[in-house]
């Protein structure tokens, strides 16, 4: 099945309208004009899905073309898989402005978006010369044929007025070179006639009226004609079908009328083409009957191009593309797949078919009568193969060594888009493949016309099943969900991939649990292994904070149940049970030499009942809910969120007479019992059971009717309870950039200035140095970015004002909570806060600066309530919910000015 390439206007209207629309720069649409010898062609996208009205400007107004004014007036546009478009003009067009070899032409382009986008308005003027006219020139276009005839002196061809259709009945022959005609003023166009081989005649206004473009200029005269016209018809020329116009054009002034002849042939598709599945084959003959009628012909040139734009004989090489001329034909061959053409995808059945669409151009001159007359002939020729099958295949380059599945998926057309993969536990978007740490990557050929994925996947993620007899074995079963775009057809291909993976004397584990923590015990032969706890490396920092000991030949540490990682597999009336995943791995190898697991059950009390009516509650997410968004628990009142929240749990903190707390009272106590749960709307977006996603019941029981007693005594009060760092005794104020959200390694004075790719996540640190005391507290009120260290300077990107991340600005700042260890002692001493990369600049023009990031700090005292920054609270977004502070009272002790950098982009 054949057909041609894309085309279609898409404007069903004709109207003038005026042209002092607001006009965009080229630099926000990609638009390129180029003069094509006796066309001219501009490019314009891609599009992005937005519709492109064309329409032409003429006296400062604008007209839109329509598909019937488009060939009645010389354009054309074809449209490719993206969305990419390419618009034909003629030289000789209906509104060009010329005088002679110069010829302008001026476009407004629209592009009309969604009912919220405002539509975009371009302007394209582009002025072309073009002075070798031949004696006769013809184009075949996509949707006409065009022929210009030169005019010239007059002689004895000017004939008495009257009976002018029997007298032009009797004058040569159409597919002669122009009769002479006379140049001098008064004669103009009245009638033509046809010659389909019958002979009609046509008024000029019935001509015009039926879709014919006519023109005259001073030097010559243009016929324009659809190739479907009655007036057309097809014959056959050393066995190529061409569709023929020939025509004589009637001149008159008072007694005297005289006549040009035209005419055109150009090829059809059908008949003139023969495909294999490497290659396509198009036939031309080179001596066309209906335009030649001299017996002394000779053929001066011939070219071949694409897309209207000729070719040397370098770029056809580059291309393989050949072509050859025979006894009757100019050979063109083309590589199916090659530079110029596109691919565009197919589904049947679900199964993946492509095909090949390319328009090749030839360019012929010959003359006759001893070069008295020549004819320029030019043919653009889309053409696009059958439906050709190109199943997707998966290459496996995995390497067993390496831990990894490694596969490469294609080739597809580039408009297939990859959307998710399918394993049989899980569906997985390819963002979510990312992030999980599956690598997945689009790869486009280097001639752009196809298209490869590759994807990575951890042997050791669950995914991955594995087997030991002797060696270990993984095997991962996949489906790829792919989209045809624009169309949006889906279609999927499924691989399964298995790697053997022999292992020597694997380490041995030993484990166990007390009411508080996991034990670990491994012994072990290969030297410098390293070990993942949870989705932790364990650092040296980690290290000290497990109790991490290492003789040579055995290492132990003991990791807290509720240390991060570790996952929740179900919860009892008081009991957790818990797992700790661990991962031994070669660093030099990258090679995972062991992965294991250590479950207990952990007796501990989720609810905890203070004497004065405040009830705590820790919320614990479970491995069964992945999904689960512990931030979005509420109690039974959706208004009361948790104090804090983190990927394994939240913690709530109320009083039993608020939150929706009820109460009820038995024989000798009361019980005031609360819910934690999804809200409504949470749930309904996030869940299609009918069960709740997440429900957690809990009370506190109170004893009635006894009496305690209580006291207390106070004792003076000693100096302040914290200590300064610096000689003047004032506290001193410290920021740092850390590599992860971990916090527990930071950048040395010496790797400054720091490289962050675009996007990537900053994790800032504010510390107050040498502090003792937890009512002292660091607040950071306000936060900026410049382009200089001077932290003065302008422009300047506020991240923080007032203590709260700043409202009016895009930057997604992300506070984030800070829990003690074995560095950090009082966390009211810490702030922390995280920003994207690209949050840095205002646009990127300014991503190759070095960018320096400022903050004003205040330093507080809870015992004295004076307000101030140290009592504001933040505003309830839910992007602020992390940063906002409690609404403590406390007194502003001092102020303190902290600064980080210089940071730069890296764009490679």
């Amino acid at each position: 099945m054949c057909g041609s390439a894309g085309l279609g206007w898409l404007v069903l209207l004709l109207s003038l309208v005026n042209v002092e629309a607001q006009k965009q720069p080229y630099s926000a649409l990609d638009i390129s004009s180029k003069c094509l010898g006796s066309i001219m062609r501009v490019d314009v996208g891609p599009l992005q899905g937005k519709l492109l009205e064309v329409a032409v400007i003429i006296n400062n107004s604008s007209i839109l073309l329509t598909p019937r004014l488009a060939s009645q007036c010389g354009f054309s546009m074809t449209t490719d898989q993206l969305g990419g478009a390419k618009i034909y003009a003629s030289l000789q067009n209906c509104f060009a402005q010329n005088v002679d070899t110069g010829f302008m032409t001026t476009l407004n382009l629209r592009l009309h978006g969604n009912q919220m986008d405002e539509d975009e308005l371009y302007q394209v003027a582009e002025t072309c010369q073009y002075a070798t006219w031949a004696s006769r020139e013809i184009v075949c276009d996509h949707n006409y044929m065009e022929v210009s005839v030169q005019r010239a002196a007059p002689d004895d061809y000017v004939l008495p007025k009257y009976p002018i259709p029997r007298a032009i009945s009797r004058f040569g022959d159409p597919r002669h070179a122009p009769e002479k005609w006379p140049t001098e003023s008064g004669f103009r166009m009245t009638t033509i006639m046809f010659f389909t081989p019958e002979e009609r005649t046509m008024k000029l206004t019935e001509a015009l009226k039926s879709g014919y473009g006519m023109a005259s200029t001073p030097s010559r005269m243009i016929l324009r004609s659809l190739k479907t016209t009655p007036e057309t018809y097809v014959q056959n020329v050393a066995g190529v079908p061409m569709t023929v116009l020939k025509s004589s054009t009637i001149f008159e002034q008072k007694w005297l009328a005289t006549k040009i002849d035209a005419a055109a042939a150009c090829p059809i598709l059908e008949g003139s083409v023969s495909f294999t599945p490497d290659r396509i084959t198009w036939y031309l003959p080179w001596h066309i009957d209906p335009l030649v009628s001299s017996e002394k012909f000779k053929l001066l040139e011939v070219h071949m191009g694409v897309s209207g734009q000729r070719l040397d004989a370098a770029e056809m090489a580059a291309r393989q593309y050949s072509m050859s001329v025979n006894d009757l034909y100019v050979i063109s061959e083309i590589p199916v797949g090659a530079v110029g053409g596109y691919f565009k995808s197919h589904i049947q059945d679900n199964q993946y078919l492509v095909t090949y669409s390319i328009e090749p151009m030839v360019e012929l001159l010959w003359t006759e009568d001893d070069a008295l007359e020549d004819t320029r002939y030019k043919v653009l020729f889309p053409i696009t193969t059958p439906l050709l099958s190109h199943p997707p295949q998966v290459i496996d380059n995995t390497v067993p060594k390496e831990q990894t599945f490694k596969m490469l998926l294609g080739p597809f057309g580039t408009d297939v888009a990859l959307v998710n993969i399918s394993f049989p536990s899980e569906v997985l978007s390819v963002a979510d493949c990312n992030v999980r740490g599956f690598n997945v990557l689009e790869h486009m050929s280097p001639n752009s016309s196809t298209k490869v994925f590759t994807i990575e996947v951890p042997f050791m993620d669950p995914v991955v099943q594995m087997t030991e007899e002797g060696f270990t074995a993984y095997s991962l079963h996949l489906t790829f969900g792919l989209l045809v775009l624009p169309e949006l057809v889906p279609f999927s291909h499924t691989a399964h991939l298995e790697a053997k993976l022999t292992e020597s004397d694997p380490p041995s584990v030993s484990s166990g649990c007390d009411g508080q923590n996991f034990y670990v015990l491994v012994k072990y032969r290969t030297q410098g292994l390293q070990l993942k706890v949870g989705k932790q490396t364990l650092t040296p920092e980690l290290a000290q904070h497990y109790g991490f000991s290492d003789n040579g030949t055995h290492f132990s540490l003991t990791v807290p149940f509720l240390a991060p990682g570790v996952v929740f597999e179900a919860l009892e009336k008081s009991t957790i049970r818990s797992r700790l995943d661990l991962v031994l791995w070669n660093p030099e190898t990258k090679i995972k030499i062991k992965h294991f697991s250590v479950a207990c059950n952990f007796r501990s009390t989720l609810t905890e009942c203070f004497p004065n009516g405040t009830m705590t509650v820790l919320a614990l997410k479970l491995e069964s809910v992945p999904g689960l968004n512990t931030s979005l628990l509420t109690l039974r009142d959706p208004t009361c969120g948790p104090s804090f929240s983190n990927d394994q749990f939240a913690y709530f903190v109320f009083t039993v007479n608020s939150c929706g707390t009820s109460r009820k009272f038995l024989s000798n106590r009361m019980v005031y019992e609360n819910e934690i749960s999804l809200p409504e709307e949470t749930e309904t977006e996030t869940s299609d059971e009918e069960e709740p996603l997440y429900e957690l019941r809990v009370s506190c029981h109170y004893a009635i009717n006894t009496t305690h007693a209580l006291a207390f005594h106070t004792s003076p009060q000693v100096n302040d309870p914290y200590t300064y760092a610096d000689a003047r005794g004032e506290p001193e104020a410290v920021m740092r950039l850390a590599l992860d959200d971990s916090y527990s390694v930071f950048y040395r004075a010496e790797d400054y200035p720091v490289a962050k790719y675009p996007k990537q996540p900053l994790y800032f640190e504010v510390e107050l140095m040498g502090s003792t005391s937890s009512v002292v507290s660091l607040e950071l009120e306000n936060c900026w970015v410049t382009l200089k260290n001077d932290r003065m300077s302008q422009p300047r990107w506020n991240l923080i004002t007032d203590g709260c991340a700043n409202p009016a600005g895009s930057y997604q700042v992300v506070f984030h909570p800070v829990q003690p260890n074995a560095r950090v002692k009082y966390p009211s001493n810490v702030k922390r806060f995280e920003l994207q990369m690209f949050a840095l600049a205002e646009n990127q023009h300014n991503v190759r600066h070095q960018l320096f990031v400022h903050c004003d700090v205040v330093i507080c005292d809870s015992r004295n309530p004076l307000g101030g920054i140290c009592t504001r609270r933040c505003p309830n977004k839910e992007t602020q919910i992390r940063g906002r502070r409690q609404a403590v009272s406390y007194a502003v002790l001092s102020f303190k000015h902290v600064s980080s950098g210089p940071i730069v982009t890296s764009l490679t």
